[in-house]
This record gives C-alpha cells, structure tokens and sequence, in this order.
C-alpha cells in the first residue's frame, strides 16, 4: 500500500506542476500568475478542493497520442470564499496554452452543472490560446456546452468571468453570456479577430492592447466590468463583489453588521446641488453620504460615465444604485447609458438586491448620431428593466427630471414603490426655460423689456409646474425630503418593503428590445 500511495503523491506532484517549471517560470516572467494560484488567492485556505485533476485527453491526430497535458490544462473545483460555497475553474496557460479541447470542456462543465445544482456562483479564469486546433469540432462542441450551461445558469447563480491572458474568438461569448467581467491591464486581452486577421482583412493595424485590453473594454465597448492593475487586486475585488451578491435567485444577499447609524442626519446633503441648475456635481458623492460607513462599490466605473452603477449597503444590506452623473454630459441618458442601466437593473432584480435610483436628468442625449446608432431601441431597454423589475424600487429625485427621461430612471408610472424628491427638484415635460420660450412665446416677442418677462414666464412654470409639490398632490411624489435626512428614510422605505411580493402574468418570457 505504501508503493500506491506514494505513485498517487507522486502523480500528483506533477499534476501541480502542469505545464512544469520552466513554462512557470515564463508565466511568472510576463506578470501572470499561474491557475492554481489564482486559485489559491481566491478560496480560504485550506478550503479549495480540486476535482478531475487526473482527466487527460483523449485526441491521437497529429501526434497528440504523444503529448502529455497534466489536468488537461484547465483547475476545476470547489471551496469556500468567505465561509461561502463557490465552485471555480481556472485555465492553465502552462499546457498546451491553456487550449480548450473535449475533456478540458467536458471539466468546465461538470463543475458549471455542479454550481448550479448547489446553487452557488461560479468563478470561471480565462488564459487560453483558444479551441485546441487539433481536436477540431470536439473543441467546437465543448464551448457551444459552455455557452448553453452559461445561458440556463443566468439569473439563477451568479457567473463572474476573470480575463487574466488571452481570450480570442468563439472563447470571448462565455464571459459575454456572464454577470460580470474583470480584467487586468496590460495582460487581458478579449477579441473576436486578433490584429493579423484584422489587417489582412480590412487593412486597419492596432496592436493587441488597443484592440481587445482592459483599457478598452472598460472605457470603450463596455464588454467588461472591472479593471486592476495586478491580479491580486483583481482577485480581492471579486472577494467584494461577491459580498454583495446572494448565492442564488432564491436567496438574499448577505447581511453586515454596520456601526453606521441609521438615523444619521448628513447635512453636507443640504449644501451639495448647485444653486444654478446647470452647474455640475459629483453624484458619487451624494452616494457615499447616504450609504454605510460612505463605501460604493462601482460597477462599469469607466464606461457611459453619465450614469453611476454599484452597490452600496444601507443598515447592512445590499443595495443596487443607478444614479444620473451630471458631471458627464449634464447627467443626459444615451445609447451606452442605457444599455449599462438596464443590464444592472436586470442583474439586481435577478439576485433580489433592492433598487435606489438618484435622479438628476435633463432628458435623453439629442442627435443625429443618437437617433441612428437607436436610441429609441437601447432607451426602451431601460424602461422595460424597470418595469419587469419586482424587487423594491425607491426613487429620489435630486434635481432635475424631465421628459421621458423621467419615466426612464424609474418613476412611479414605471413601478417604484417610493419615490422622494428633495425640495429644489424639478419634475416636468422639460426643463422651465425650454418650456417658456415655447409656451409664452408671444408675451415674450412682444413684451418692451423680453429678457425680464422671459425671466418672469420662467419662474411662472417653475412655481406652477416644474416642483416637487404639484407631482406630490398627484401622489407621484411620496414626499418631499430635507436633503439632510435622506439616509434615515431610505433606511425606513428599504424596511418597510423587505416582504413586498410582486407577480407578473405567466409567461414563456417577454421580449426585450436588444
């Protein structure tokens, strides 16, 4: 028995070695780690339990009979994160380039249909080369079994993509079909087509980075979520997010002692909108002056930053924020604004995280390029998130509100279960000026002193229409907030709406604009 033992301590040894050390030593070299310490830096310690590791391939073309490839160059397993179960897979660019062929598939798999029988998120890290050229359709078959488990598992479990080396062609869609993406500058890269196909094709050049980097997913196609400099980083900002996400669609995110007192008055909140209604602000700040102990956890930090997502916790728990930046582009909704919202909306209300919507929108984005690129198509999607959306949805708005783009951030017509406004707010068809060039157009082309009457007519609609009271008498408004409580009733309207209950007619699914 001894002699058995050790062959198995012995094989294993060199399981963990995987592609051996000089190829580790390269990995090292090009400031990556390898997979299995990803790994270890992921789970607590001691907890991670690695499953299939003695798998090999089983492929004889072009002398792959020959070629050894320890785990078939991918870590699959489970452990604890936190004290919480989470299922992972980590690609191991030291065999074979990490190239995904049947059996390495076949790995992936099995602990994607594991995670979701458990109900527990699963962490996937790409570094590959791509389908393993020498298996042909068997590679093939194992991403499109990938892609199908990504697809059932969405909304039920949490899926998180880490790019930490190349990830190209067919590869890319995995990450795409899940909730969050991170990646790490100067070693991530994602694309369809790499350069050289690229250039061959329509004659562009542009270098790997440029093309598919952290860099440019971030801030450019929105593709993915988070950006580190180092993977370590990286993995602790996974640790986080994870903090903020229940283990599946059934329950509820953890809960945090918090030492933050709920009935804190923020009087800095009294004194931060501009008096000139188009003078800008940091909305981030609003955020963190309501939220416990001031921490936001911003999601899609780079990209369409005139919208803020993330999460931030009131009274210990999780809340997901979509907030108007009036910083970028006077807060205005577009294209890339849209699609950013209603993607997190629909990620909240999948994993039963509560909604707080900051308003402060001057309308949707004006142009030629707006309206091509359809604005009207990727604006719908936000209303419709809204409105499919049943877990408790509580409005406030700061400033400004007007036109569809009020409907848009989640009114009451949309299904928000509170909606506050602040006294300074304004809540009309558009904003008082456009509304009295239109409106009073005549008294002002004949009035001796047209500046003064425009002036006059101006204050008009904003004393008649465009305040927070008018929608409070018509019960759109719930109430009108000194600005220095807002934590505490947003704390009491989270509260009272833990038990809401909210069907909607049996379906097969609805028809989202895309």
């Amino acid at each position: 028995m001894k002699e058995k033992i050790q062959q198995l301590l012995d094989a294993e040894k060199k399981i963990k070695l995987g592609g051996g050390e000089e190829r580790i030593a390269k990995q090292h070299k090009a400031g990556k780690l390898t997979a299995r310490e990803r790994i270890n830096l992921l789970f607590d310690e001691g907890s991670f339990v690695e499953l299939d590791k003695f798998v090999e391939h089983r492929c004889t073309n072009f002398g792959m009979e020959k070629v050894e490839a320890p785990a078939d160059g991918v870590v699959t397993g489970y452990g604890t994160v936190d004290g919480r179960l989470v299922f992972a897979y980590a690609q191991d660019f030291t065999v074979l380039g990490g190239s995904l062929g049947e059996m390495h598939a076949a790995k992936i798999c099995k602990v994607q249909d594991m995670a979701l029988k458990m109900g527990a998120p699963i962490i996937g890290f790409n570094d590959s080369g791509g389908a393993r050229i020498q298996e042909g359709v068997d590679a093939l078959s194992g991403y499109g079994q990938i892609f199908y488990r990504n697809t059932i598992a969405s909304g039920v479990i949490p899926q998180i993509s880490v790019i930490l080396g190349p990830c190209a062609g067919g590869a890319v869609y995995s990450p795409a079909l899940t909730d969050f993406i991170f990646m790490v500058e100067n070693t991530s890269r994602m694309f369809i087509t790499g350069p050289q196909v690229i250039k061959s094709v329509t004659g562009e050049e542009v270098t790997q980075e440029e093309l598919g980097g952290a860099s440019t997913h971030n801030k450019v196609s929105g593709v993915a979520h988070f950006m580190d400099k180092t993977e370590e980083e990286c993995i602790e900002r996974i640790k986080v997010l994870l903090s903020f996400l229940p283990s599946n669609n059934l329950e509820e995110a953890p809960v945090f002692d918090t030492e933050d007192n709920i009935n804190r008055i923020e009087e800095r909140l009294n004194e931060i909108v501009p008096v000139n209604p188009n003078k800008p602000y940091d909305m981030k700040e609003v955020i963190r002056l309501i939220a416990d102990n001031g921490y936001f956890f911003e999601v899609q930090e780079y990209f369409a930053q005139n919208i803020i997502t993330g999460f931030i916790r009131l009274n210990g728990k999780a809340v997901g924020v979509v907030a108007n930046q009036p910083r970028f582009l006077a807060g205005c909704l577009d294209i890339n604004a849209s699609d950013k919202a209603a993607r997190f909306i629909r990620t909240c209300d999948a994993f039963n995280i509560p909604l707080l919507n900051l308003v402060d929108v001057p309308g949707f984005l004006p142009g030629t390029e707006q309206e091509y690129g359809g604005i009207i198509r990727h604006g719908a999607k936000m209303l419709y998130a809204y409105s499919e959306a049943t877990v408790p949805k509580v409005t406030l708005i700061i400033r400004k509100a007007y036109g569809g783009a009020y409907l848009a951030m989640c009114s009451k017509d949309l299904g928000a279960d509170q909606v506050f406004a602040w006294p300074n707010s304004e809540i009309a068809v558009m904003g008082p000026e456009g509304a009295a060039n239109i409106i009073f157009k005549k008294d002002i082309e004949s009035s001796d002193n047209p500046i003064e009457t425009r002036q006059e007519k101006i204050m008009e609609y904003r004393n008649t229409v465009a305040n927070p009271y008018i929608a409070a008498q018509r019960g759109f408004v719930d109430d009108v907030l000194v600005p220095s409580m807002t934590r505490p009733r947003l704390i009491s309207a989270f509260d009272m709406l833990e038990s809401k209950r909210e069907g909607r007619p049996a379906k097969k699914h609805g028809n989202m604009p895309v």
